[in-house]
């Protein structure tokens, strides 16, 4: 890891990395010579050493392969990285002016730094934060090991966390566990600045976890800083410094009389808010010499079009692409290769003075109301084709290094995305299939998946079946390093098949020895036994058989049909509950001929309240799915499952009795509907929270029970009562049920069925008073679990004897899936 000031030139021997391509106007060659990717302002963290060579992941080593899928082995002992501390950390801003006016604020930011934070800046868009923050962390006394300045503009903590480790220890190519990262951290005394940090509560959490006796001053738009730590709120700058700033940006003193006057009026207007001051100074500074004058503060709301519309070709141009890549930073050499300009670091330049970029540590980017408010004046968007054709052949080039391409990681995204929209995906794909090696080996796991994210979907557009093994082969194998073992069992187990059926046996071997390494309760969950070095592999069945009657996805109604709802797999009911649900739900199942039916599915639920306006799911004009006789006013139907109105539910039906219906096509409609009933008969009572989504894939409606995470037995021998501590031990739902949780490896585990019938064990992991795990979301149309459609989270937040259980759906591997009754559901301790 180098630490590099690159505010001056850039090194001879740097030239343009990786070979960067430089291109004139809309990517048209032009050869002339200019500063690269590294050439911006700021100090840097880098990867030092081959990007191309194995790195380490907690316990694991991996071999990352950008064609048949990384391979992963766990290390031998003793082999361990063992990175050395650094005697001292100063990585600093970017110098900038003295913030005016903020004597004040920088005083009380002093005193709340010096008792020791967690200290937040928070405000509005504009008033000053990064600014007072970058002042702060040069200005300010910093803990004794120095001081550590980041930008967390759509960066995840954990990626920041990596950033903390490499600046405060000598390593190469080593991401070290969560538990190892605060082990080595404990002790370190940095003071951590963090700008553009608008995380959630657990997120800031999350990253303050990382480094347990670092001192933390965080800026972001919100106030998210809860409990101990002190969150001061950021004010736009009184009248007189106001006047000062604007005397400054013009060059001269603000005049007396009428100047004056209109300076004050600005100075109200904009609420003191340094932004909108800047901009009207430099609104004036356009006007021919002599003749420029404030603008009058009636005009405080269109500044941005009069500034827009002062612009030449050239710097026009500039701010088109950076607006393109919305809020990504770009480097000056990318945007002297895409934008075509001359003199580029002069021209940013002149953008930020203008207020209409921001200079940030890796290069620019535009200001976040400039966006929309250039692509109003102008909508056509920079080529994507020119933007794929330029990063993929970078990306490509031996030059160009995995903290490069991490560096740019949130531009490639945005790219992906236009690609996309555009109707191209496979200009999507092959983004992402560049970028995703570099990303690996960044070890920065958290923008890597934001990536694969985005490269999946696309590749199952494009129909590049290999591209689709390769993504769901790196989701394991990430999952697999993050430590969401049940996620690594899944999609290891999809990639293994996926491969077989190209006939690559070295990705399904690479796929099936990653999986060995996947503990046994998480593998049983999927029901899978795997065989690398080409042995054949066998898949259990992973959910209950839809019986010859299922009916045929593939076969649904087109537009105009009401498509087929497949049932939330069931589960016993407490005898003793006697809440009952009935609901008929409108099926129509197509086999050679067409056929519609009623089908009624009565459930016993268990303390489940009924479920009204549950969510809802549209497909074209038809809404395709929707259920007219059992659907709320949203369009999901109540037969499938009984969802909880506050976004948890419970799929805990006694029997699924298919009535109505005539003839083979309603049989076939009770058999999607009631998928899953033969469990009723099972001698251990579960109550299963789920997560029902509702979800169209093509014309099918598919209503999906995940992540069932509680158990009650009959005579069980876990400890209940108020001497439990943490999550362990039995809890009363809102919803009336009860749920337990038994303390495993310093995390809680919960043990039921999952949505495919499977008994299963849920892994929460975490630490303080938040936990999380995760689970799959399958396609159960056919009755049984055919294919893996996204992924959910449910996270436990626990306060005393009380706890807030929140469930999203967090990734999505085909498109229109949605989550409509994903939400909060709250437990109490039983005493």
């Amino acid at each position: 890891m180098t630490d590099r000031d690159t505010s001056g030139p850039a090194p001879a021997d740097e030239g343009r990395p990786g070979g960067l391509p430089e291109a004139g106007p809309e990517g048209q060659p032009e050869r002339r010579p200019g500063r690269g990717p590294e050439g911006g302002s700021g100090r840097r963290i880098d990867i030092a050493g081959d990007a191309g060579g194995p790195v380490v992941a907690g316990d694991h080593n991996v071999v990352i392969d950008a064609q048949h899928g990384s391979t992963v082995t766990l290390l031998m002992e003793g082999r361990r990285p063992r990175p050395v501390r650094r005697d001292r950390v100063a990585l600093l801003p970017r110098r900038q002016h003295a913030p005016l006016g903020r004597d004040t604020d920088l005083a009380r930011l002093a005193t709340a730094v010096r008792d020791g934070g967690p200290v937040q800046l928070w405000g509005a868009p504009g008033v000053g934060k990064s600014t007072l923050l970058r002042h702060a962390a040069r200005t300010l006394t910093p803990e004794r090991d120095g001081v550590l300045f980041l930008d967390a503009a759509r960066r995840e903590p954990e990626d920041l966390a990596q950033d903390m480790f490499e600046a405060c220890y000598e390593t190469r190519g080593y991401a070290p566990s969560s538990p190892e990262l605060r082990r080595l951290m404990t002790g370190v005394r940095v003071t951590v600045y963090v700008d553009n940090a608008d995380f959630s509560p657990e997120g800031l959490r999350t990253l303050m976890d990382a480094a347990p006796d670092a001192t933390f001053v965080v800026a972001g738009r919100d106030r998210s800083l809860l409990g101990d730590g002190t969150a001061l709120r950021l004010d736009g700058i009184g009248r007189a410094p106001a006047l000062d700033l604007l005397a400054r940006e013009l060059g001269r003193p603000v005049g007396a009389g009428a100047e004056g006057s209109t300076a004050g009026d600005l100075w109200e207007t904009s609420s003191g808010r340094p932004l909108l001051l800047l901009r009207a100074a430099a609104l004036t500074r356009l006007e021919p010499a002599g003749t420029g004058v404030l603008p009058r503060p009636a005009e405080v709301g269109d500044l941005l079009p009069l500034l827009l519309g002062r612009l030449d070709a050239e710097p026009l141009r500039v701010l088109r692409l950076l607006t393109t890549l919305d809020d990504a930073d770009l480097d000056v050499g990318h945007i002297e290769a895409l934008g075509g300009a001359r003199d580029t670091d002069v021209l940013c330049g002149r953008l930020v003075d203008l207020g209409l970029a921001e200079q940030t540590q890796r290069g620019y980017r535009a200001v976040a109301d400039v966006v929309p408010a250039l692509r109003e004046r102008d909508p056509e968007p920079f080529s994507v084709e020119v933007l794929c054709e330029h990063f993929a052949t970078w990306i490509a080039r031996p030059a160009t290094t995995a903290a490069q391409v991490e560096q740019h990681a949130r531009a490639l995204e945005v790219v992906a995305e236009l690609a996309e929209r555009d109707g191209r995906p496979e200009l999507a794909v092959r983004i992402v299939r560049a970028a995703s090696p570099a990303l690996a080996r960044s070890l920065r796991f958290g923008v890597w998946g934001r990536l694969l994210d985005l490269g999946l979907p696309a590749a199952q557009l494009a129909g590049d079946r290999r591209a689709v093994a390769y993504f769901t082969h790196e989701q394991g194998i990430r999952s697999l390093l993050t430590g969401r073992r049940v996620m690594a069992a899944v999609l290891l187990t999809e990639a293994a098949v996926l491969w077989r059926q190209l006939g690559d046996v070295h990705g399904a071997n690479a796929a099936a020895g990653a999986h060995q390494y996947v503990p046994s309760h998480a593998a049983n969950a999927q029901g899978t036994l795997l065989q690398p070095d080409g042995g054949a592999s066998h898949l259990a069945s992973s959910g209950p058989s839809a019986g010859p009657s299922a009916p045929d996805p593939s076969t649904a109604h087109a537009a105009g049909a009401h498509g087929t709802a497949a049932h939330a797999p069931a589960t016993a009911a407490d005898p003793g509950t006697t809440a009952h649900t009935t609901a008929a739900q409108h099926t129509t199942a197509t086999t050679h001929t067409t056929a519609t039916s009623h089908t009624a599915a009565t459930t016993h639920t268990a303390a489940v309240p009924h479920a009204a306006n549950a969510g809802a799911a549209k497909a074209g004009a038809a809404k395709a799915g929707a259920a007219k006789a059992g659907a709320a006013k949203a369009g999901a139907a109540k037969a499938g499952a009984a969802a909880h109105s506050a976004g948890a539910a419970h799929a805990g039906a006694s029997a699924a009795t298919g009535a109505a219906g005539t003839g083979a096509a309603g049989a076939s409609a009770a058999g999607a509907a009631g998928a899953g009933a033969s469990m009723a008969g099972a001698s251990v009572v579960l109550k299963v929270v789920a997560v029902i989504v509702a979800v169209v894939v093509g014309r099918v409606v598919v209503s999906q029970a995940v992540h069932s995470f509680a158990e009650s037995r009959s005579g069980s021998s876990s400890s209940s009562g108020s001497s439990d501590t943490g999550l362990a031990g039995r809890w009363t739902g809102s919803d009336g049920a009860t749920y337990e949780f038994d303390a495993s490896g310093g995390g809680y585990v919960s043990r039921g069925r999952d949505a495919c019938g499977q008994d299963a064990s849920t892994e929460f992991t975490g630490s303080g008073d938040t936990y999380s795990a995760e689970r799959p979301i399958y396609d159960t149309t056919s009755g049984s679990c055919t294919g893996l459609l996204g992924e959910a989270t449910t996270t436990i937040t626990l306060s005393g004897d009380s706890a807030k259980v929140t469930t999203t759906m967090t990734k999505s591997y085909q498109q229109g899936v949605q989550c409509f009754s994903c939400g909060t559901l709250y437990l109490t301790r039983q005493q």
